[in-house]
């Protein structure tokens, strides 16, 4: 398994944006639509490779904290990961904890925190993959229910 840092170019760009048209068809996050070129620009990418093949990608970028005096004192920088994502055939074998882990080590020089949200609809899964095997701490929830007619 190699990760690696990865400057943003055409055949990035379209490895992305393919990737995020498959994520799109499982259905699995409330929203989701595929990415374009506006989505990834300015971001840090970071790519999985597993036998030369990339099997996933996490990309994100420092800001500055506003409004998040609950967690962390104004204008803290902090790394947001905006996607986290591993092929369906490659996942539970590690590669997104690795992602995250070797992204975390990458900015540790210019972030004080990762923060990421998540709009899954398998939250059980997504919790105990960021809670329980990366050691994330819970600070908030967005729930809704459509009001029956």
């Amino acid at each position: 398994m190699l990760i690696h840092e990865v400057d943003l170019d055409e055949t990035v760009l379209a490895q992305l944006i393919h990737f995020s048209e498959d994520w799109t068809v499982e259905n699995s996050c409330y929203g989701y639509r595929p990415n374009d070129k506006s989505d990834i620009e300015g971001n840090r990418i970071f790519f999985a490779e597993d036998d030369g093949n990339i099997v996933g990608y996490l990309f994100g970028k420092v800001y500055q904290s506003k409004q998040m005096k609950s967690i962390m004192p104004e204008g803290t920088p902090y790394f947001e990961v905006e996607e986290l994502y591993v092929t369906p055939e490659k996942r539970s074998q590690g590669i997104g904890e690795n992602l995250f882990r070797f992204v975390e080590d990458a900015v540790k020089s210019e972030a004080e925190y990762m923060v990421l949200s998540t709009a899954t609809k398998n939250w059980k899964a997504i919790f105990h993959f960021y809670l329980d095997e990366l050691d994330m701490t819970f600070w908030s929830a967005r729930l809704f229910k459509k009001i029956e007619r």
